[in-house]
C-alpha cells in the first residue's frame, strides 16, 4: 500500500488551507472524501461515494457498519485499516457520514428504512 493509499485518522495533524476553512471543509470531510483504490478492481472511490452509491439500500449503512463497499465491483473491506487506522476512527467517520446523509435526506423529506 502506498503512502497515498494508507489509512488516515481525522485526529492526525492535517493541513487545511484558509480557503478550505472558509468553505467549511473539516478534517472529517477530507477523510470521507479522500479516494482510495479498490484492491480488487482498481477503481478509486471514497467513503462518501461508497455510502451514497453502494450502501444506500443496505439496512446496516446507518448503523456504524464496519465495512466500506466498492461501488464498482461490490466487494467490501473493513473501514478500519482501509480508510482509517483503527476502530475508534471507524466509528467516528461512520457517525460523521451518517450525519451528513441524514441531513441531506431531511432537507428533501426522505426517511431511511
Amino acid at each position: 500500500m502506498t503512502e497515498e493509499q494508507s489509512p488516515i485518522s481525522p485526529q492526525d495533524p492535517m493541513w487545511l488551507t484558509p480557503e478550505e476553512r472558509g468553505a467549511g471543509i473539516t478534517k472529517d470531510l477530507k477523510v470521507a472524501a479522500r479516494r482510495f483504490l479498490c484492491p480488487v478492481c482498481g477503481h478509486e472511490f471514497s467513503l462518501f461515494q461508497s455510502r451514497a452509491v453502494a450502501c444506500i439500500a443496505c439496512p446496516k449503512a446507518n448503523q456504524n457498519c464496519p465495512y466500506v463497499r466498492c461501488p464498482f465491483c461490490d466487494n467490501e473491506f473493513p473501514i478500519s485499516g482501509f480508510i482509517v487506522p483503527d476502530k475508534v476512527d471507524a466509528v467516528h467517520m461512520n457517525n460523521y457520514a451518517d450525519g451528513v446523509f441524514d441531513k441531506w435526506m431531511d432537507s428533501f423529506g426522505i426517511t431511511r428504512r
